[in-house]
């Protein structure tokens, strides 16, 4: 039968309705089918067997902590070739 989910992608974040389903689906089956059901990796679902969290809770990854020292360089000898 036509499967209505969308297959996970590379790269692509799992979101807290992921998270929930998984946990719901892991109460009575393996990290692998629980995984499956919420459609991302088995790899995924062991780290989130460390971390219980919603993805929302956790903190944002910090960005660059200076200024790039090559950014008007790029702009005006890289982009222009």
């Amino acid at each position: 039968m036509f499967s209505a989910r969308i297959p996970p992608l590379p790269g692509r974040h799992v979101i807290d309705h992921q998270m929930r389903l998984y946990m719901k689906f892991r109460q009575t089956d393996a990290p692998p089918v629980a995984a499956a059901k919420a459609s991302f990796s088995t790899a995924t679902a062991y780290r989130f067997e460390h971390d219980h969290r919603l993805p929302s809770h956790k903190q944002p990854v910090r960005g660059r902590r200076r200024p790039d020292p090559l950014a008007d360089l790029f702009e005006t000898e890289i982009v222009p070739m």
